[in-house]
């Protein structure tokens, strides 16, 4: 059996958990700092801060991360993976999808 790509394996992770709005992006061919953005919803402060310590959790310690204790917009740069977890008014505001449009969806 194949192993799992990194996003495939952070997409399960999250989805383990039943968030809202997943949504994973292949922007390898359109930027240099990763190669996939996973961006998901969580429907408060504490639901964002348990999504990422979840991946935390599951995936490792990522080479970056912010916004983790605020609960509103949560980022976790896994280098080859970068993961957003936004509260939905957030998420709507900074429209990351809106500026990876041409990216290809790899989930959502």
């Amino acid at each position: 059996m194949e192993d799992k790509s990194l996003w495939q394996r952070i997409v399960d992770a999250l989805d383990e958990r039943k968030v809202d709005d997943l949504v994973a992006l292949d922007v390898s061919e359109m930027c240099s700092f990763t190669s996939s953005i996973v961006i998901c919803s969580g429907k408060s402060d504490r639901q964002v801060k348990s999504l990422a310590e979840h991946l935390i959790e599951k995936i490792g310690k990522p080479a970056g991360k912010e916004g983790i204790e605020q609960g509103r917009w949560a980022l976790l740069d896994y280098m080859e993976v970068v993961v957003h977890i936004f509260q939905e008014d957030e998420r709507r505001y900074y429209d990351i999808e809106g500026m990876w449009l041409k990216a290809k969806r790899l989930t959502g």
